[in-house]
């Protein structure tokens, strides 16, 4: 069995405590609570400190069907088949706020980067706006003949982008409450969409198995990916805008790397479909479920392996009207090459002039970076990447044995107001990696999996060369 590399993605958490389905994970912003919902009708909140208690939030009179942390991570928002939307607070109370205006199942909830609105989509072929500290409704957005399986607001809040049945997505402005655009290149029912983290695109997935990516400003095309064998079910964006996961009804994760067009890894772990999926705000954590009733949590890793562990990521501007900032930027470490060529300087006979020591210090100084700009080339706009690709081809698996983490923990009354606190006292994993869940699977890939524009091809970092949104 080949040893898992120190920069593949890790199972580190494994939660049981669903009765049924897992269909919406999401992280709050210091990554110490998990937030879980299922079709059990319970929304779990799991704390990520070892040997803490998880809290089971019971209102809902139907299956959940997503959950949401608010920017702050104060409040949490869930949706339900039971046609409310409930504002959580988060804590050992579980006290709850209803939110009536559907007429059919809640099928997505999320709030806007300022906390203010929380925007929600439903069955009734509708997509909501809500203002979250008046706790009032305050328009519907009504141009889809389907059902709407998800809506999400831009990074900044100025745009809405919706996915469902009716096989489009569509994107709306949030002050005119117009249709912006409507994308129709799907082949089947839309399931989920997302902003990419600067805001400049937008990827989709379907239940034709394929993820797809735009141009908000240009409505191209840039990206087509059909990986899965059967539906994906939910995306969610690496914080660093450069990677992309996916959770499929073929039970497999799949993370593709934007910048260079491919699949870097397929991860095995559900047994059943993988319902959903989400990064954690610093992109350090990934978590899904599924319909085996079961919540991971994974190390990212890769990021740091592409990267080094002296990049500094920087989160770009929540703004569209930027013509930057189409990507992170990233600060590279300084090559070994620079000090190499200031100590050749040095070691060269001096001229039989005099020149004054700063003038000398400063023609070094100079010397030295058109070295460095020099062995930097590869980090041009037209490369295929910040990184040399992955050789590697083994398929390191995490083993297969007992399964790990807790029984399904007895539900004790924590309070009188909706909530059930769960004493389950998790265990970080022991032993070898043999000792954990079985069918634990990740593999790493090679081959790019890019289709763009109908032809397989490896574009390379195409999400960088769109133009600005136009003013």
């Amino acid at each position: 069995m080949a040893i898992p590399c120190p920069e593949d993605p890790s199972l580190e958490r494994h939660f049981k405590g669903h009765r049924d389905a897992v269909t919406s994970v999401d992280f709050s912003l210091n990554t110490k609570q998990l937030a879980s919902g299922s079709t059990d009708s319970c929304l779990m909140v799991w704390n990520m400190k070892p040997q803490s208690r998880a809290y089971r939030f019971t209102g809902h009179k139907d299956a959940i069907t997503c959950v949401h942390f608010s920017p702050s991570g104060h409040l949490l928002a869930s949706g339900s088949r039971d046609k409310t939307v409930r504002i959580w607070v988060p804590n050992v109370k579980g006290e709850s706020t209803a939110f009536r205006a559907h007429t059919a199942t809640v099928r997505s909830v999320h709030f806007c980067s300022d906390g203010q609105s929380l925007v929600t989509a439903s069955d009734d072929k509708t997509v909501k706006v809500w203002s979250t500290h008046r706790q009032k409704f305050l328009f519907s957005l009504s141009q889809h003949i389907n059902w709407v399986r998800c809506a999400k607001f831009s990074p900044d809040g100025r745009l809405i982008v919706s996915a469902s049945d009716d096989k489009t997505v569509k994107l709306w402005d949030k002050t005119s409450r117009e249709c912006v655009y409507s994308y129709c290149e799907h082949g089947g029912f839309v399931t989920y969409v997302d902003f990419h983290p600067s805001g400049t695109c937008i990827a989709a997935a379907g239940m034709d198995n394929t993820v797809k990516v735009w141009d908000v400003r240009t409505h191209r095309l840039l990206q087509h990916y059909q990986l899965h064998s059967a539906a994906v079910n939910a995306l969610s964006f690496h914080p660093s805008g450069n990677y992309l996961i996916t959770a499929s009804s073929d039970s497999t994760l799949k993370i593709l790397d934007l910048m260079e067009g491919r699949l870097l890894y397929t991860l095995h772990g559900h047994q059943g479909p993988a319902t959903t999926v989400a990064f954690s705000r610093t992109g350090e954590y990934f978590a899904s479920g599924g319909s085996d009733e079961q919540v991971m949590v994974w190390k990212s890793n890769f990021d740091i392996a592409d990267y080094g562990e002296a990049v500094k990521v920087q989160r770009p501007p929540a703004t569209l009207a930027s013509s930057a900032g189409n990507l992170p930027e990233v600060d590279f470490p300084i090559p070994s090459s620079r000090g190499r060529s200031q100590e050749s300087l040095q070691s060269q006979p001096p001229e039989p002039i005099s020149v004054p020591q700063t003038l000398t210090s400063t023609l070094e100084h100079i010397v030295g970076q058109l070295d460095v700009l020099t062995q930097g080339d590869s980090f041009c706009p037209g490369s295929t990447g910040l990184a040399s690709p992955l050789r590697r081809t083994e398929s390191p698996s995490l083993g297969r044995a007992e399964p790990m983490g807790v029984s399904r923990p007895s539900h004790t009354a924590a309070c009188q107001l909706g909530s059930h606190a769960l004493d389950t006292h998790l265990q970080p994993p022991t032993g070898p990696p043999d000792a954990r869940l079985p069918g634990i699977h990740v593999r790493r890939h090679e081959v790019s999996h890019l289709k763009r524009a109908g032809r397989d091809t490896n574009p390379g970092p195409i999400l960088c060369r769109a133009p600005a949104w136009p003013v």
